[in-house]
């Protein structure tokens, strides 16, 4: 028996009458795949949307919240900011080069669709283990297409986290970060208005590559190489060069004010470009499909409406600027065309989108406008919390045999990630003042228009950490929050907004959207408390392999400003005879750390985290560093105390000696809000009493000195032999970098 085409496409049954029900008659196929695109999971968000809705998303400084392609703030000077994050996860597991590359291509578009000059990417991977080849393979091929798109686009990668664990082997994680900054006057939106206003498509022709791409992958877990195969084709392919015209040709267009709105062709291509703005303008759109340049020949228009060939945008334009439209891109050798008329909403205030073949042919189809963008099914999908939950939680690893040698384990823990970042070019643009391997990204904050240094700067970081979020979705998104916040602490940076990418399992499972719900409200929780708005961000569901759904994985990239860049911040490191100090609580909670998961407990509470010191340690932390007291500074995390120490120490080439460390549970704790610093003898007392006044615990470790890693009663590692596994790791296993996947 014949499968009906809606389930072919991906659509319920429920969702086939609800669209007939919108149409007022069966829809024809072309519709039916529009439709499909719209609605799946990666461009309606069904899953997700009416959880989204609980996060803070306002502040004074926020110029543009989520809903459009980036969020914008204002960033003082005339000068806005605009972020976005974005995963390309499955296409990436499937065509490792091309999906990471054309996932930094998407997420350039997004930025400068907003009328902002892309200055930085970051990039939070996530890899299966580095003992199975296959994730190799994708570790490879993922960091060559975002080096090979990247450095050529002319952008520069400043940072990022790399982590390879079995959760994510079969299908890793490729989120990609980007950051650009405009003078606030050249502030555009996604947004059709103006009856009789062209939709003029600038950039690439439209091609069989990338069809129902993104929107069909990310729908769909993995299950055999030979499935997985089969879905190559769906993979976009990706010119970096044709983009950085497109970037230039479309920033003259807008500085020039002769753009109405602005639209990249994502996930849902031309379906989408032309229903969401007709949408968020209020309005209609008629479309020529047979205007649309293409690659290939005999493309039918479902082919043509659906596929996400890159490096595309949609421009809305007044008839008079249209001539001088085309000439600018003609010198920029970027191809446009008119494709489209904006038209008014109907008597009933419906806003129809027309596909013609030609403006006075056939009509090949015809949707309200607002059905595939803002009218898209909304789910509140059955949640469940996992059935032996109480148990996991009363199970803590303080049952665990202390190790015999904390040492081994301390330095089977240690990876130098930015190996991955020296495949990247960090420096154009000559902004990188702090670059990959700290806490934080730091730029120097200079004007788009003029190119004039404010003397202030941007922070940039992402994190996450799905160990915690195994334990507990909830507080471990909370806790991923706060490291943020630290993050840009010790590169003496306050927060300003957050962005997020979530990374979750396939939602039809009621524990997984149990996850998302509790992230969600984690989040949530904790940006209200420490007043940093959510401004966008992006959901990736169905991130699953062969019927295991990958542990939660919520990403938060965080931005910041540096209200006076007058000196490079401390950096991660120690200076010998410097004095170590723990800012922040001791503790010896082993919940959702490191040294847990590593020997196979996955159980217990995680620590709790008090915001009011957190934000206490974080304002302390920030003053220091702007008042230049400190010789280096590193936020406790992942690996707790230990690989905190440790990497001060390997980044350095400095050991230290280290008394004030109980046990093996206060080496590994990875309890929030702390933060070690590295201060000159003679500014001890000064650091302490600063502590003091903001009330912020501050215990003395010991000394920066010599060449091993030394803590009292535990473990003593020469410094030589940390390095080497910290610097060698990733080199020895993924070889020279140049891989393409």
């Amino acid at each position: 028996m014949t499968e009906p085409l809606h389930r072919s496409l991906g659509l319920t049954d429920d969702e086939a009458t609800e669209i007939e029900k919108i149409l007022g008659r069966p829809p024809v196929p072309l519709e039916l795949a529009m439709y499909a695109v719209m609605w799946s999971e990666h461009c309606s968000y069904k899953s997700s949307k009416i959880h989204l809705k609980r996060l803070p998303t306002e502040a004074e400084w926020v110029l543009v919240g989520p809903g459009e392609n980036a969020g914008v703030v204002d960033v003082g000077d005339g000068i806005a900011a605009a972020i976005r994050i974005e995963s390309h996860n499955h296409p990436s597991a499937i065509e490792p080069y091309q999906g990471a590359a054309t996932g930094v291509g998407g997420i350039l578009r997004d930025i400068f669709t907003m009328g902002a000059r892309p200055i930085a990417i970051m990039d939070p991977l996530r890899f299966g283990p580095l003992d199975d080849a296959r994730s190799r393979w994708i570790a490879e091929g993922v960091v060559s297409g975002i080096s090979g798109y990247g450095n050529s686009v002319g952008v520069p990668t400043v940072g990022g986290e790399t982590v390879f664990d079995a959760t994510y082997q079969g299908n890793p994680l490729v989120n990609v970060l980007c950051l650009g900054v405009l003078p606030q006057d050249r502030l555009v939106l996604a947004q059709a208005t103006g009856a009789g206003n062209l939709a003029i498509l600038l950039g690439s022709t439209t091609g069989r590559d990338g069809i129902g791409g993104a929107s069909v992958l990310a729908s769909a877990g993995f299950s055999d190489d030979e499935a997985d195969a089969d879905k190559r084709p769906s993979v976009q392919m990706g010119d970096p060069f044709e983009e950085k015209r497109l970037i230039e040709a479309c920033l003259e267009l807008l500085d020039a004010k002769l753009v109405v709105g602005i639209q990249d062709l994502g996930a849902a291509g031309l379906s989408g470009a032309t229903s969401e703005t007709a949408s968020r303008g209020g309005m209609g759109m008629d479309v020529d499909v047979s205007a649309v340049p293409v690659r290939e020949a005999d493309m039918e228009p479902f082919e043509i409406m659906t596929s996400e060939s890159q490096e595309r945008m949609l421009a809305i334009v007044e008839p008079p600027d249209a001539d001088r439209v085309l000439e600018i891109c003609a010198r920029w050798e970027v191809q446009a065309t008119v494709i489209g008329k904006v038209t008014p909403p109907d008597a009933d205030g419906v806003g129809w989108l027309r596909i013609l073949d030609g403006f006075d042919g056939e009509e090949l189809a015809k949707i309200p406008a607002d059905s595939l963008h803002e009218d898209c099914p909304m789910y509140d999908r059955p949640r469940q919390a996992p059935a032996d939950l109480g148990a996991r939680r009363s199970d803590d690893p303080s049952s665990l045999a202390a190790p015999t040698d904390p040492g081994a384990d301390l330095v089977g823990m240690l990876t130098d990630t930015t190996w991955v970042s020296s495949q990247y070019d960090h420096m154009l643009f000559l902004n990188t003042v702090e670059p990959p391997g700290g806490d934080a990204a730091v730029l120097r904050l200079k004007h788009p228009g003029t190119g004039e240094d404010t003397g202030r700067g941007l922070a940039l970081t992402t994190d996450g950490n799905h160990r915690w979020c195994a334990v507990d979705p909830r507080a471990g998104t909370a806790q991923t929050v706060a490291e943020g916040m630290l993050n840009l602490a010790v590169v003496g940076a306050r927060p300003l907004a957050v962005v997020n990418c979530l990374n979750f399992g396939n939602p039809e499972h009621p524990e997984v959207m149990w996850q998302l719900s509790e992230s969600i409200d984690g989040m949530g929780e904790a940006c209200s408390a420490f007043g940093i708005p959510v401004i966008g961000g992006n959901v990736s569901l169905y991130n699953e392999s062969r019927g295991a759904n990958i542990d939660p994985s919520p990403v938060i990239g965080m931005l910041g400003v540096i209200d006076r860049l007058d000196r490079r911040p401390p950096g991660v490191g120690l200076v010998e005879g410097g004095r170590l100090v723990l800012l922040g609580a001791p503790s010896s909670a082993l919940a959702g750390s490191r040294w847990a998961f590593d020997h196979g407990h996955r159980g217990g509470m995680l620590p709790e985290l008090d915001v009011a010191a957190h934000a206490a340690l974080a304002d302390l932390v920030r003053s220091l560093v702007a008042g230049g007291l400190l010789q280096g500074a590193h936020d406790v995390s992942t690996g707790g105390l230990g690989v905190a120490l440790a990497e001060m120490a390997v980044r350095s080439g400095v050991g230290f000696s280290v008394a004030r460390v109980a046990d093996h549970a206060e080496l590994f704790s990875e309890a929030p809000s702390r933060v070690v610093v590295c201060v000159a003898a003679e500014h001890l007392t000064a650091l302490e009493r600063a502590a003091e006044a903001a009330g912020v615990p501050a215990t003395r470790l010991g000394v920066a000195i010599g060449d091993r890693l030394a803590v009292k009663d535990l473990l003593d590692v020469p410094l030589a032999e940390a390095t080497a596994a910290w610097r060698d790791r990733l080199p020895d296993a993924l070889g020279s970098g140049t891989t393409q996947g």
